[in-house]
Order: structure tokens, then sequence, then C-alpha cells
């Protein structure tokens, strides 16, 4: 048998291909959608890919089980568990096989166990899996996909908060104790192996260790500690971040399907800044990919600010449009990764890109801003002397630990959308916790028509240690 282990860090995502090597033939369990280092692995290996697993239907990331089907006629294999909301559609096409609690398939010489976990979703299944080609009658380990995390498990609450169906978040919860009851019974020896590691938003403590044993989450695992159901649903509920807007577009084009890469359209090469300026006058969307740094000296009035770093495909989820072209502005060099960062949220209408370097010489001053930062010792006198307006664009739990008295509270995935909440009669300091997001942020209130504004560096964390203390 071989494993390979894959982790998009962008998505905080694990992936794994899964091989019987006495017959050639292998799986991939909860595949991105650029399915190309699977293919580079199995044919190293010397393997087939001949199916791909999902454990349920995914919020944060565009499934790739379709993309393999379409490229190797491989068969899908899905959970039947949930009720008609959470049954996966538009499979006429596609091979698949359904699956229910108890049931098992076998590819090659290894058998995988449907065990139903519903909790983080209705439809969560997990997959035990054996080897008997290596004369084992007992499962080596366990893939949990969004059920049980190194350190943590699944949040129930993402169909209430990103999908918007109610009431489910209790529900969930409680589903997610018997499911846990059920975890607890598993062989201690059984290996872990979770769809998610640290900084996903599919849960809230996540470990950045990229597997662990069911033994150790057993006797360290935080969900682990309760023996009623009232307390732990209260623990599970409590402090969860906030979802991502685009979480509930992938719920849907992961359940009905998703256009296949081979047919998105082919982008746009934008090489003047007078072609950029008739762009953004037909209202399409335009993202600077440059870093904080290099923005806040310089851009283009209009555009918003997402760094291509780790974080990038979280907020783009959050900022971009579904529903509008994007426009790149970025260094031509990484455009094909920063299409697959993209694509794996599902963001498919990228219309075009500029080398932004290139399309910055070409405009006239009166098209650029920039924009200034400060201290926390220099913004001190200014909110004391309450000459300045104070922002704070963190996350909920970060405000609800500790925040200036002063501070108006718009979490920055929102403030798009609630941009006419931001007060305006005086100068805005703009701050999150270390000053990477308010920076983001900045580039929002500037391309909304809001200028009067300063960026504290080093964010909340500087400003406690040196003024608050």
């Amino acid at each position: 048998m071989l494993i390979r282990y894959f982790y998009d860090e962008k998505l905080a995502h694990a992936s794994y291909l899964v091989g019987c090597q006495a017959t050639g033939e292998a799986v991939v369990v909860d595949p991105m959608r650029n399915i190309t280092p699977y293919i580079q692995t199995a044919e190293k290996e010397n393997l087939n890919i001949v199916g791909a697993l999902e454990t349920h239907i995914h919020a944060d990331f565009v499934s790739g089980s379709r993309e393999l089907a379409d490229r190797f006629d491989t068969k899908m294999y899905i959970s039947d568990e949930g009720d008609k909301d959470w049954k996966y559609q538009n499979l006429e096409n596609v091979p698949h096989q359904l699956l229910k609690d108890g049931d098992k398939f076998t590819i090659g010489n290894l058998v995988f166990e449907t065990m139903h976990t519903p909790g983080h979703t209705p439809e969560s299944i997990s997959f035990l899996l054996t080897d008997y080609g290596g004369g084992a009658d007992k499962p080596m380990g366990i893939f949990t996909g969004d059920f049980v995390f190194v350190g943590d498990i699944g949040r129930p609450d993402l169909l209430e908060k990103a999908a918007g169906i109610q009431g489910t978040s209790e529900s969930g919860a409680k589903a997610m104790y018997k499911s846990i009851e059920r975890f607890q019974e598993l062989p201690d020896y059984l290996q872990l192996w979770p769809a998610h590691g640290a900084g996903s938003a599919c849960g809230k403590a996540l470990g950045a260790v990229p597997s662990s044993t069911v033994g150790y989450e057993k006797q360290f695992n935080w969900a682990m500690k309760f023996n009623d159901e009232q307390s732990f649903s209260r623990a599970l509920l409590e402090g969860q971040p906030e979802p991502p807007y685009y979480f509930a577009v992938m719920k849907h084009v992961n359940k009905v399907g998703i256009e296949l890469i081979k047919n998105l359209q082919e982008l746009k090469v934008i090489s003047s800044f007078e072609e950029m300026q008739k762009v953004m006058a037909e209202g399409h969307q335009i993202v600077d990919t440059r870093t904080a740094e290099a923005f806040a000296e310089e851009h283009i009035s209009g555009t918003l600010n997402i760094p291509f770093n780790k974080s990038f495909t979280t907020w783009a989820g959050w900022l971009v449009d579904y529903t509008r072209p994007l426009y790149l502005l970025v260094d031509p060099e990484i455009v094909q990764e920063m299409l697959i960062a993209l694509r794996s949220i599902g963001i498919d209408d990228v219309a075009g890109f500029g080398d932004v370097e290139e399309i910055l010489k070409g405009a006239p001053s009166s098209s650029l801003e920039m924009y200034e930062s400060i201290t926390p010792l220099e913004a001190q006198p200014l909110i004391d002397n309450n000459e300045v307006h104070v922002l704070d664009v963190r996350n909920e739990t970060e405000w609800n630990e500790g925040h200036m008295e002063q501070a108006q509270h718009i979490m920055i995935g929102t403030l798009l959308k609630r941009i006419d909440e931001v007060k305006k009669e005086k100068k805005i300091v703009v701050h999150c916790q270390s000053g990477v997001r308010s920076a983001i942020a900045m580039s929002i209130l500037q391309a909304k028509g809001i200028s009067n504004i300063v960026n504290m560096t080093g964010g909340y964390s500087t400003w406690a240690k040196e003024v608050r203390n």
C-alpha cells in the first residue's frame, strides 16, 4: 500500500493519494480542484487513478472529483447520508457509488469502510482503511475529513452562518456529540488523517501537525473531554471564526457540479493603463496582488489590494464578487499559480491580467494614490484628543478578547458590504491584530472613496504592548 499527502497552504487543505501497489490502482481522498499533483505522483509510482473519495460536500474549496472523472473516468465515492438537501446532484454522466454507514468497497487489495459521522454536516462520512494485501484484517487508519482534526473537531454552524439554513447549528452540535461518542469506541492505534490543518475556518483550534492517532485525540483533543451533550454543544459553538462568504458558493458547486477547468475562458492580456482604465469604467473588479508595502507607496485609484501570499485565497473568497469579471494586476510569472488559487474556490470569471509594474509606469499621477501609516505610539495622542476615529477590522473573537474603547468594529471580510456604516466625520485610524488585514482594509476604503485614512502598523498587539501597558 502507498499513501501520499498533499497540502494546499492557502486553504489549509489536506488530501491523500492512496494506492494498491499490487494492482496498480489508486484513489484520491478529498481531492483539490488542481489534479496535476495527483497525476504526477501516480505516474511516478506507476499507479492508475480509478476513484475519488469525498468525506462530505465541502464548503471551503472546489472538489476535484469531477475533474478526475472527466480526465480518467474515475468513480466518485460519495455520501448518501443526510436529508434531501444534502444529496449530490447531476451525477448522470459521472461514474459514482453512493455510500451509507457500514458500506464497504475495494480498491485492489485495499478495503474502505464507510462510517457516518454527522455534525460538521449531515452527510459527513469517514473512511476506515484496511490493507488486506499486507495481511491485515483490521483497519490501519481513518480518513476523517472535517469530522476530527488534530486537536479539534469540525464546526457545526457553517450551514447556518454560511448557507443560511436556520437552526442547524444546535442540531449539528448534537449530532457531533453522538459522532464523537462513536469515535471514542474506535481502537487507539488507528492513524488519523484529517482534511485540514491549522488556518482552516472549518474549526477554531486546528493543530499544525498533519496527522495523529485516534488514541492521542481521545486523550488530548479538547472536544473529547465532555460527558454531557449540553456543555459540549456550548463549547463547540462558542468562539467559531466567521466563515468567508464564499463558503455558501462552495456548498452549491460541490453539490451540483462546476464547469471543468478545460472549458474556462482564456485570459485577456491588458498591456496599458488606458486598457485597464476602460476595464474599470465598465465596472469590472481590479485586484492588485502586490505586497501591502508596494501598494501603499503607489497604486491605481479604485483597485483592491489582496497580496498574493498564504492568505490570498481566503481574502479573495471574502472580497471578490463572483458575479462580476475579475482582472488582476500581477507579476506575469505567477499568473498561473494565482489562477490555481482562485479556481480552487470557484472564482472562474477571471477575465484578464496586466503586468502591474508596466501599467503603473504608464499611469498619470492623477490616477494614482498612496496611503500613510503611523505607529500605535503616534496614533494614541490623536485618539486621546478625539481627533480621529478608530476602525477595528479584526475577527469577532479577537474583538471580544480586547479592544480600544473608542473603536468601531467591522470585520474586514464584511467591510465592502458594510461600507456605509463607516464613520467618516474624522480621519480614520485603521487597525487589525498585526497590520496585515488593516492594509487590505485601507485599499477597500480608498476604492470606495474614503481617503482620509491612515493605517496603524503593528496593529492591536503592538498597541497593547506599547501603549495600553
